[in-house]
């Protein structure tokens, strides 16, 4: 018994001298890695322990510009001097703001403003109370710092847009980061951070963010900074080279201010690099980028010219005449006509109980395609299309980029609309007539298309039928260059093509065309293309009778005037189209402007001018152009005058 208490004991004694062991182990770490904090490390842990004197600050990098293609910039950067509070600085943040209130202009409203926002981030994060402080604002509250707990002055940039409306819808703007685009970047709670909210401030935001950087500042009891304890650097956003030409786009933009309502596109027709892309009425950007009143919000709102959308991408239109080279091309791709198939129009086509009119009351006798593309007969067509069928006209619609989305860069682009016998079954629950062909042969009836749209089917017509799409960035998401890109084949018999383009070239270039008074007479610059007039409302048999014209109706029943064009005529580059809304008469209204923009665009010639490197931007001296506003621009049709015709 004796033995086994000796045994037992000896057993305890090792396990208590193992346990001791290891607990002397840890002990022993435990002090080292204590006195490593202390002796090495303290005065770092120190520090940071003390959270009233190190104040970490994100470092907001520059947003990256956006330039023309000559590197002439369209979105850059200006200092702006703002007032912040971080609400951990600060016992009472009431205190600190009504104290501010005393030395700058704050009312009550954004003081409430403040407070609210300070409730809805975590405590540690600056809040902006007021930005584009002036010189003595910023001085006045430097000197009084130490009255002023958590409060601080922070520099920062504001974008700035020097083209103000002429680049509004196409280049965009930024404005102050919501809640439901606030996600993982902790850039975005940086106190008066802005990101793009439309157009290529918003399509390309990634790029030309950048990321923020960071900085640990030493500050005393009161606040003030001491000095600086590490830093890492913010990398700035990416600037964004666009095919634009900035001379060409402020023309454009001042070219449209003599409508109510208007849009243009000037596009290169055998790269799809877009040159001029305009919408008026406009607004001025920089408004938004400092924080856009109400009363000027609720007015834009209310301009009936819609300021606030891009005519030229979302504008949705019923193409009218322009769309006959369309109907043409899938008559002739179908084999229904040819270019010796003539028709007899008297002035209006009979079908069943229905009587459809020409634009022409006489009627234009006996015409051929060339002829009625340049005299615009809407007969010809109307009988073409019965013959040819809804589904064989939409079909090449959609080939020549009508009817769909063109992936191009602005987000705000809309798809129009092309109709068949498909979707109005799914759409109407109901089945095509052949009325509505007639309608939809000369682009009415559902037939919507969009100004870019408009530009892009012209320049597929005379690049020889190649499927060029538009772009603003010459970089796809592929990575491809489409600044040299060669656009796909689209099939078409180039007989078809040549003879569509002699009928556009009559319109401005023929004795009888609808609109010669437009016509380019400088040799070597002479341009061709196509009037248009979209129909809003009909006028009763009433009226008709009655004598009464379209341009006798209140403004928004007016007809849509509408041109697209290209030149040089013997060798085609440059395409355009015009919309203006409610201005009647295409010939009178569309091709005068249409001209002018092809005139100024063969004579800046763009295309033979390569775009500047991104890499080679910021070390320019100057732009390779400079831009002026021009001293004045033909704002009528050369040559005689227009003979009141509806295209």
């Amino acid at each position: 018994m004796k033995k086994k208490e000796q045994d037992h004991a000896k057993i305890f004694t090792r396990r208590a001298f193992v346990i001791g062991g290891i607990q002397g182990a840890l002990l022993c770490v435990m002090g080292g890695r204590l006195a490593w904090l202390q002796v090495a490390e303290g005065r770092k842990y120190k520090m940071l322990a003390d959270r009233n004197r190190i104040n970490v600050k994100l470092l907001a990098p520059s947003r990256g510009e956006i330039l023309d293609r000559y590197g002439i910039s369209m979105a850059g950067n200006s200092q702006n001097f703002r007032v912040v509070i971080t609400p951990e600085q600060t016992k009472d943040m009431k205190v600190s703001l009504k104290n501010l209130q005393g030395m700058i202009d704050l009312d009550e409203a954004a003081l409430k403003k403040v407070i609210e926002s300070a409730s809805k981030v975590a405590k540690f994060v600056p809040v902006q109370v007021k930005d584009d402080l002036s010189w003595e604002e910023v001085a006045k509250i430097e000197v009084n710092l130490p009255e002023l707990p958590g409060i601080s002055i922070d520099v920062g940039e504001r974008r700035f847009y020097p083209f103000n409306e002429a680049t509004a819808h196409l280049i965009g703007y930024v404005g102050a980061v919501s809640e439901a685009e606030v996600g993982e970047d902790k850039l975005l709670t940086h106190p008066g951070f802005k990101i793009g909210k439309i157009a290529i401030e918003k399509k390309y935001e990634q790029v030309l963010r950048g990321t923020a950087g960071s900085t640990k500042m030493e500050v005393n009891v009161v606040g003030r900074e001491v000095r600086e304890l590490s830093r890492e650097k913010a990398r700035d956003g990416q600037p964004i080279v666009m095919s634009i030409d900035a001379g060409l786009q402020l023309y454009a933009q001042e070219r449209l201010t003599e409508q109510t309502s208007a849009s243009a596109v000037v596009m290169d027709a055998q790269n799809g690099a877009v040159y001029a892309l305009a919408s008026h009425p406009s607004f001025d950007p920089n408004v938004f980028a400092k924080g856009m009143p109400a009363v000027l919000w609720e007015q834009l709102l209310a301009d009936p010219g819609n300021p606030l959308t891009n005519k030229a991408v979302a504008g949705q239109y019923p193409p009218g005449s322009t769309f006959k080279m369309v109907t043409a091309l899938a008559g002739l791709e179908a084999g229904t006509l040819n270019e010796h198939t003539r028709v007899f129009c008297p002035g209006h086509y009979e079908y069943g109980d229905n009587r459809f009119h020409c634009w022409k009351k006489q009627g234009h006798g006996s015409v051929n395609l060339v002829t009625a593309l340049a005299e615009s007969c809407d007969v010809y067509f109307y009988k073409l299309s019965l013959e040819m069928g809804i589904d064989k006209i939409a079909e090449m619609s959609r080939r020549m980029g009508l009817g769909s989305k063109l992936d191009f860069d602005l987000p705000e682009e809309r798809a129009g609309l092309i109709p068949d016998r498909a979707w109005k079954r799914g759409y109407f629950n109901d089945s095509w007539h052949p009325g509505e062909t007639i309608v939809a042969s000369i682009g009415q009836g559902y037939t919507l298309t969009t100004p870019l749209q408009l530009a892009v089917m012209t320049a597929r017509l005379v690049n020889g039928g190649r499927a060029v799409k538009p772009w603003l960035s010459r970089k796809n998401n592929q990575g491809e260059d489409l600044h040299h890109k060669v656009w796909p084949d689209m099939g078409f018999d180039p007989a078809h093509i040549a003879l569509i383009r002699q009928g556009m070239d009559d319109v401005i270039n023929g004795p009888t065309g609808t609109a010669r008074a437009a016509a380019i007479k400088i040799p070597s610059l002479e341009m061709g293309g196509k009037t248009g007039t979209a129909q809003v409302v009909r006028i009763t048999a009433a009226q008709r009778a009655a004598g009464v014209l379209n341009k006798d109706l209140p403004w928004k029943q007016r007809h849509h005037a509408l041109f697209v064009g290209y030149a040089p005529i013997h060798a085609p580059r440059y395409v355009a189209s015009v919309v203006v809304e409610h201005g009647v008469s295409g010939s009178a209204a569309a091709a005068p402007i249409a001209r002018d923009l092809l005139l100024q665009v063969q004579r800046r010639n763009p295309a033979t001018k390569e775009m500047v490197a991104p890499d080679s931007i910021y070390n320019r001296e100057k732009p390779l152009h400079t831009v002026e506003r021009p001293a004045g621009y033909v704002s009528k049709a050369l040559g005689e005058e227009a003979e009141g015709r509806r295209d």
